[in-house]
C-alpha cells in the first residue's frame, strides 16, 4: 500500500499493511531541505519541495501545507512579523480587532486572491501534481477559537467570553465562514484531508468550550465532510477537560498532545476516530533514544488500540536526531493496526 491508500483505508476501517506515519514536520522539514524557515513559510514551492524531501527520506505517508497560523489573519489585514528563520508571528498587542467595531466592516478575504491563503492553495495544487494518489495531501485551516484569538488577541478573547458573548459569537461566525471558503479552495486544489488547528481551545474550560467553541467546530467538521474531505483535529495542549466534546465532533483523526494520557483520550473520545500521537516532542523524541521512543510508541499504540497513527503530540522539533525520527518510522512500518 502507498501512504495515501494506507491512511484512507484505516479511516474507513479496512485492513492496512502497517500503521500510518503522520508526524507534523515544519521547521524540521525546512532544515532537512536546507532552506531558512522564513522562505519555507513564504514560498509554496519551497514548502512543497521540503515536504516531499522529508516524506521520501523517512517514508512518511503524507505531505502537509501547514506552516504557521498567520495566513488567514494576514490576508484579513492583521499585522504579522516575519523572520528569516522562524515562523511568522501575529502582533497581538496591535491585533486587527483590538477595536471590536472593526469586525463590522471586515470582509472575508478571497483565498485565491494572491495572498498567503492563496500560497497554501497553490502548495496543495502542486502536491497533487507531484504525489497525488501516492501520499495523502493535507491542507490546513485555523479553528474557530484559534483564529478568533489571532484576530482579536488571545487575552482580549478570553475576557470577551464573559464580558461580551454576543461579540464572540459574531467573531466566531465570521471565522467559520472564512475558514470554510479557505478549506473549499484547498479541497478543490487537491487536498485529501483538512487539518483543523484550534490550539487556543485547550485554554478554556468545559462550559465555555461547549457554549462557544464546540458548536462552531462542529459546524466546520460537518461542512468539511460535506465537501468530501477528511478532517484532522489538532488542539495543542491539555484537552483532558473537553475530550468528550471532541469525541462528539465526528472527526476522522484526532491529534492527542502529550499532556493527555492516550488511554483517557480513547475512553472519552470514543472508538471511532483515529488517534495520533502522543509523545512529548521534546522530552520523548528530541531528548529520547530510539529504544525509549519505540517503547513509548508501543504504549501509545496499546492505549489507542488498532485505530492509531504514529506521530508526536505536536511538531517534531527542528533539531531532532534523524535516528530518533527513524525509530518512529521503524515502529510504524513494523506494526499493523
Amino acid at each position: 500500500m502507498n501512504g495515501h491508500d494506507r491512511i484512507q483505508a484505516l479511516v474507513d476501517g479496512n485492513a492496512v499493511d502497517c500503521l500510518p506515519l503522520m508526524p507534523i514536520t515544519m521547521m524540521f522539514a525546512a532544515d532537512q531541505f536546507g532552506v531558512p524557515y522564513g522562505r519555507y513559510a513564504g514560498d509554496y514551492r519551497l514548502m512543497v519541495e521540503a515536504q516531499l524531501h522529508v516524506a521520501e527520506k523517512f517514508g512518511f505517508d503524507y505531505v502537509s501545507g501547514i506552516s504557521d497560523p498567520g495566513r488567514e489573519a494576514a490576508d484579513c489585514g492583521a499585522l504579522v512579523q516575519y523572520f528569516d528563520d522562524q515562523p511568522p508571528a501575529i502582533d497581538e498587542i496591535r491585533a486587527l480587532l483590538a477595536d471590536k467595531s472593526v469586525l463590522a466592516g471586515l470582509r472575508v478575504p478571497d483565498p485565491l486572491g494572491g495572498g498567503r491563503m492563496h500560497d497554501r492553495v497553490k502548495a496543495v495544487e502542486l502536491f497533487r501534481q507531484r504525489v497525488g494518489g501516492e501520499k495523502l495531501i493535507e491542507g490546513w485551516v485555523e479553528g474557530p477559537c484559534a483564529e478568533s484569538a489571532d484576530l482579536r488577541g488571545i487575552n482580549r478573547l478570553m475576557t470577551d467570553f464573559f464580558d461580551n458573548p454576543a461579540f464572540v459569537h459574531e467573531l466566531l461566525d465570521f471565522v467559520v465562514r472564512m475558514e470554510l471558503q479557505f478549506a473549499q479552495a484547498q479541497v478543490e486544489a487537491g487536498a485529501d484531508i483538512i487539518g483543523l488547528g484550534d490550539a487556543a481551545a485547550s485554554l478554556v474550560g468545559p462550559r465555555i468550550y461547549e457554549e462557544f467553541i464546540w458548536p462552531y467546530e462542529k459546524k466546520m467538521v460537518d461542512a468539511l465532510h460535506a465537501m468530501g474531505t477528511r478532517v484532522r483535529l489538532h488542539i495543542c495542549g491539555n484537552t483532558r477537560r473537553i475530550l468528550g466534546g471532541i469525541g462528539r465532533l465526528g472527526c476522522d483523526l484526532v491529534d492527542v498532545d502529550f499532556m493527555v494520557p492516550m488511554a483517557q483520550a480513547r475512553a472519552e473520545i470514543g472508538p471511532q476516530p483515529l488517534l495520533t500521537g502522543n509523545l512529548d516532542p521534546v522530552k520523548a523524541i528530541r531528548h529520547g533514544t530510539p529504544d525509549s521512543i519505540t517503547a513509548a510508541l508501543a504504549q501509545c499504540h496499546q492505549d489507542a488500540g488498532t485505530r492509531y497513527i504514529v506521530a508526536a503530540g505536536c511538531e517534531i522539533c527542528r533539531d531532532t536526531a534523524e535516528a530518533n525520527v527513524r525509530a518512529m518510522v521503524a515502529y510504524a512500518q513494523g506494526h499493523g493496526g
